[in-house]
């Protein structure tokens, strides 16, 4: 009976919420009127639903993991910014209650911040810090977040680790652009939660130092510098970090211009590639590469993000927005799980091996997006 009475609470709060952001977005005409089922609250809510119902999970979905992974910490991420959104405090605590057993019995799922898909792990409890204000939290989180900043430490540590840290970037630096939303993530986090500008002013100069390192002339990313195709996810890590980076960062900074230039940049190439249907591809330049669900879902949350703040043109990106997660939302299963969703991927020099990817169902890697996309356009 009390699982009902929450579940009834947080559908009433996302519906209150929902008619104050249609009022608030009503200058972006593409942004409202969704047809029913559609809307941004109804899928974020369904998605939100179905990540508390999953237990930890590892990359295969079939075993339990030794640590808590990276797409679980963006999905957890992406929850609970949709619970603050809509202001729906009874997912908030299930987003709460997931944590708890970390604190105790299960304290080993906390993975050591010794490698960027690791310290992102601390977006989490840094997000549970600033809605419930429990110092437990951000004792944790700022934990992380400063690790990545620290003198090179663990098993991981290499020359080059030295190299990066010597020249005043994280020790975890290794030129992935999957890197820039692991880091500009948990850094935006802390200094979000504690108002410390070091954290954000150190993913910024990193933020630039990705940039002038990877993007090409065309505005989109190598997978790495040494792999010479544009891997949709790899692309949409770029997309989604700097767009978190640039909602935070200080208009003052002197790295926000350089990285609006390397975002709108990007943004203006994937309108050229964006499928008839609103969707974006495997391979996101190669026609005959199929549509993948996590970097289209990653593609649309920095077109909505550039929409809000200003930073995009609205007649040309909202509809375009708008089109890519109507499209999005039909590849979400009878049981909430999104389908096609590129399986998790290392970097190889073969353009055969990105298309060969398996195309997984449920994939955490595909859901966060979608928890994503629903907090941008509710924001």
């Amino acid at each position: 009976m009390k699982s009902a009475n929450l579940l009834l609470a947080g559908a009433v709060t996302v519906l209150a919420a929902t008619a104050t952001v249609h009022a608030q977005s009503s200058s972006i005409p593409a942004f409202k009127s969704w047809p029913r089922g559609a809307s941004p609250a109804e899928i974020g809510q369904k998605t939100a639903s179905r990540f508390i119902a999953t237990p930890h999970t590892n990359f295969n979905r079939t075993t339990p993991p030794k640590v808590i992974t990276y797409p679980e910490t963006c999905t957890w991420y992406g929850a609970l910014t949709f619970a603050k959104v809509t202001g729906n405090k009874a997912l908030t605590q299930k987003l709460a209650d997931r944590f708890e057993p970390l604190f105790g019995s299960r304290d080993s799922l906390i993975p050591v911040p010794d490698h960027v898909d690791y310290t992102v792990f601390g977006s989490v409890p840094l997000e549970l810090y600033m809605q419930t204000k429990e110092e437990r939290y951000l004792k944790i989180g700022k934990m992380f977040a400063d690790k990545q900043w620290g003198p090179p430490e663990g098993k991981r540590v290499t020359a080059e680790s030295h190299r990066f840290y010597d020249k005043g970037l994280t020790w975890q630096t290794r030129l992935w652009i999957d890197d820039m939303f692991m880091i500009t993530a948990v850094q935006s986090q802390a200094f979000r939660a504690t108002g410390n500008p070091m954290y954000i002013t150190k993913a910024a100069k990193e933020m630039v130092f990705y940039l002038d390192s990877l993007q090409q002339p065309n505005g989109l990313f190598y997978h790495a510098p040494d792999v010479p195709y544009f891997w949709g996810r790899g692309d949409g890590w770029m997309a989604v970090g700097m767009s978190e980076l640039l909602r935070s960062l200080p208009k003052n900074n002197p790295d926000r211009p350089r990285i609006m230039e390397g975002y709108k940049k990007m943004m203006a190439t994937l309108l050229k590639y964006q499928a008839e249907d609103g969707m974006w591809r495997q391979l996101i330049d190669d026609p005959n590469s199929w549509k993948e669900t996590s970097c289209t879902g990653m593609f649309t949350c920095a077109f909505i993000t550039g929409v809000k703040e200003g930073w995009l043109d609205k007649s040309i990106y909202a509809p375009a927005a708008r089109k890519a997660w109507l499209s999005l939302i039909k590849y979400i299963n009878s049981d909430g799980d999104i389908t096609d969703v590129c399986e998790g991927t290392n970097k190889k020099d073969s353009h055969q091996y990105y298309l060969d990817r398996k195309r997984n169902t449920g994939d955490l890697h595909g859901q966060a997006p979608l928890l994503w996309c629903a907090t941008a356009f509710l924001r």
